[in-house]
């Protein structure tokens, strides 16, 4: 499955208040993500590898930091466990404001034997 959704990522300093509240703009965030996310009849688990294209506006901005709250919104989506992630891919681009986006693509990986 994958997906390209128009919206800018939010950066993990900006998600939480102290170590246990979600502040009000990374509610907001992840409503909207909800919202916007396609929904699948798929069932995630096992073995996964998620791929994740961050666009940005900003050349400051670091690729990882919006990693852990869009992971935490696709469990939430999708009912899958992060631990069942044994494989991320990153990619960074650089865009015009208001053009920013997250692309993502969930695969179910193969054992190695």
């Amino acid at each position: 499955m994958d997906f390209k959704i128009s919206i800018k990522p939010l950066s993990v300093n900006d998600c939480w208040q102290g170590k246990r509240f979600k502040t009000p703009l990374y509610k907001a965030f992840e409503k909207e993500m909800m919202f916007m996310i396609p929904s699948t009849k798929e069932k995630f688990s096992d073995m996964l590898s998620v791929s994740f294209e961050f666009g940005f506006s900003s050349t400051l901005a670091d690729l990882d930091n919006p990693v852990k709250p869009t992971m935490d919104i696709l469990q939430k989506k999708f009912g899958f466990n992060d631990r069942d992630v044994f494989e991320i891919n990153l990619r960074k681009y650089i865009v015009e404001k208001g053009k920013e986006f997250i692309f993502v693509r969930i695969d179910k990986l193969l054992p190695f034997l």
